[in-house]
This record gives structure tokens, C-alpha cells and sequence, in this order.
């Protein structure tokens, strides 16, 4: 099998696989949606603003028609004219057109944000391949899609059956009728059928929904290693992290290692523990420059012996202000006056001319 296969990705996809997948342009979306908006938007046109928008337009034709002989067509009454009939069917048709443009939109919109991408327009090999369009045309995805197509075809034509049937008497009107008895029975029998078309059309928008948000989310589904990869990409390798750890830790000491000869007494336990205390006057309190147990405290007193700084045995303040005391930081004011004595004790040594006690 191979690797990465979708028998292997049975996992369900992470936020932040949907969120790669949306910046790609791979989204989902059901087009039954978006014809139910255009409906909508074609029924709320047809109930409530065709007959307003007939009469605006009939009145400014039927001015024009009336006075059809008294209308000048020379250059600049022609140009009149038309600038006139623009802005009546302007008037009359611009708000059903915006409004069944905010439908499309709309139907879009509500499905999934906005997304703005070039994914979808680079340039693909599988979309013109003849194979790959082979697989497409009769692929299950199509034969699901057509038969929707049939099923649906099928169902709202029985229920526009069902609503004109008993109206077919009343047909014959619209043949002998005059025009605003007409107008009248198409609106009525348009709203019946475009009710009726849009509550069918609301379940099958539903049910086409819940269907291409789940083959979209079975898309998505990752593999356990896919998983694994994107963790480590967000919460970094295991093993990279040690390593910035490590070398974070040994740059530390380093700077560390190399204020040791700038301190004024080194306490020591005396292997076990070393602290490195730096005061000089002016100073609210002294500063611990290094600190350090073991191995690190043996290097600390060796290139405290190596620079010439005094090293104090003083095994329960080691321990003391190893605990008490962060690197960088002043001691507490608690150990003010223990380390004053020994500050005082290597001033004496200093001015004596010895430098180093145990």
C-alpha cells in the first residue's frame, strides 16, 4: 500500500489541516445552496417587488407611446429619449437585479468566509489529461450528481403537478383574458409554483449540504504520521529542542564562566557548591555573577584560582545563597549582613596582602 493512501488517513483532520486547506481555495459547497438563494431572491422579486416595478416601467412607456407623434427625433431630443427610457428601466429593474445579485452572493458566503487564493488558477496536468477527465466524467461523484439531477427534476415536477392541476381551469384565461387579468394569474400561479419549488429545494439544499461538507471532511482526513509531522512542525522536534536547549544552556554558562573573574569572593562548600558574589562600592547589594553545584562549581573556583579571586569555605552560606540568591540578581536582604562579614573578612586579606581563607 502506499504511503500516505486514503485507506491510511483515518484520522480526522486538525484545525489547522482545515485551515491550509481554505487558504488553498479547497473548500466546500453545495450549489443546491446557492440555487435556493437565487429562488429566494427570484420569489421576494416576483411577491413584492414585480408589480411596483411593472407599474413604474408601464407608466414611463406608456407616456412615451401616448405621445409617440409629438416626440422629436433629432440629434439632441433622440439622446434625451434614450438617457429617459434607461433611467425607467433602471428605476424598475435595479433593485431586483440587486437583490438577486446579493442572493448569489450570499449563497456563497454563508457556506464558508470569503477566501482569496491562486491555488485553484495555477496551472494542473490532471485538468487537461484525458484520463484524469475520464475518471471525472464517471467517476461516483458524477453518477451521484446525476442522479440528484434526475431525482430532483423528477420531484419538483410531480409537485408543479400537483399545484397547476387543480388550476388548470382557470388557464384558459390566459388566452382570452385581458392583459391585467394576465398579469394577475401569472403572479398568482408564479408565486404557488416558486413557494412550492423553494420549499422542495430547501431540503434538498439541506441534505446537498450535510453530503459535500462530509466527502469534504473524509478529504481532509490526515494519516497518524501526518499528524505526527505536523505536531513536531508545531511544537518542534524533540530532539531539535534539546539541542537549542543544550546549546541555550551552554552559551548561559559560558557568559556565566566568564564574570567569575570580575567577582569579589567566590563561597564555596567547598567541591559541592560555589556561589560568585560581585560588590563594589555604590552598590545597594552585592550580585550573584555565577553560581553553580558539582562540575560547575569546581569550574568556577578553578578560574576563580586562576584570576586571583578570593575563595571563602563558608559551607552552609554556599548552600544558603545557592538556594536564595538567582543568577544576576542581589542577594536578599535577609543575608545582608552574613555576607557583609565575609566581604569585610576578604577586604581585610586584600589590605593584609592574602587574598584566599578556608
Amino acid at each position: 500500500m502506499a504511503e500516505g493512501s486514503d485507506n491510511e488517513k483515518t484520522e480526522e483532520p486538525t484545525q489547522r489541516k482545515l485551515e491550509d486547506a481554505h487558504e488553498k481555495g479547497d473548500t466546500f459547497k453545495s450549489q443546491e445552496v446557492s440555487t435556493w438563494f437565487a429562488m429566494a431572491a427570484a420569489t421576494l422579486v416576483v411577491g413584492v417587488l414585480a408589480t411596483s416595478s411593472a407599474r413604474s416601467l408601464t407608466g414611463t412607456l406608456a407616456g412615451l407611446f401616448e405621445h409617440a407623434g409629438d416626440i422629436r427625433l433629432d440629434q439632441g431630443r433622440s439622446v434625451a429619449l434614450w438617457v429617459e427610457i434607461g433611467r425607467a428601466v433602471a428605476l424598475a429593474c435595479g433593485l431586483p437585479i440587486l437583490l438577486l445579485l446579493v442572493a448569489g452572493i450570499a449563497g456563497h458566503v454563508i457556506q464558508h468566509r470569503p477566501v482569496f487564493s491562486t491555488e485553484p488558477l495555477k496551472p494542473k496536468f490532471s485538468k487537461i489529461s484525458p484520463m484524469a477527465g475520464a475518471k471525472r466524467l464517471f467517476s461516483a461523484e458524477a453518477v451521484v450528481n446525476f442522479v440528484k439531477g434526475i431525482a430532483k427534476i423528477g420531484v419538483i415536477g410531480v409537485a408543479m403537478f400537483v399545484v397547476l392541476w387543480p388550476q388548470r381551469d382557470r388557464l384558459d384565461e390566459m388566452v382570452t383574458g385581458d392583459p391585467a387579468t394576465v398579469l394577475g394569474l401569472t403572479r398568482g400561479l408564479s408565486l404557488r409554483m416558486l413557494g412550492t419549488v423553494l420549499a422542495i429545494l430547501a431540503v434538498i439544499a439541506g441534505l446537498d449540504y450535510l453530503w459535500q461538507r462530509q466527502r469534504w471532511m473524509k478529504r481532509q482526513r490526515m494519516s497518524i504520521e501526518e499528524i505526527k509531522e505536523e505536531h513536531k512542525q508545531q511544537e518542534g522536534d524533540p530532539h531539535v529542542k534539546a539541542k537549542v536547549r543544550q546549546l541555550r544552556f551552554e552559551r548561559s554558562r559560558k557568559r556565566m564562566m566568564a564574570e567569575v573573574p570580575k567577582a569579589t569572593v567566590v563561597v564555596t562548600n567547598p567541591t559541592h557548591f560555589a556561589v560568585a558574589l560581585r560588590y563594589e562600592p555604590g552598590m545597594q547589594a552585592p550580585v550573584c555573577v555565577a553560581k553553580g553545584v558539582d562540575v560547575t562549581a569546581l569550574r568556577i573556583r578553578r578560574i576563580a584560582e586562576e584570576s586571583a579571586v578570593p575563595i571563602v569555605e563558608n559551607p552552609p552560606l554556599a548552600r544558603l545563597l545557592y538556594a536564595a540568591v538567582e543568577l544576576d540578581a542581589m542577594i536578599p536582604a535577609e543575608h545582608y549582613r552574613v555576607v557583609a562579614e565575609v566581604i569585610g573578612y576578604v577586604m581585610n586579606l586584600k589590605r593584609r596582602g592574602g587574598w584566599r581563607a578556608r
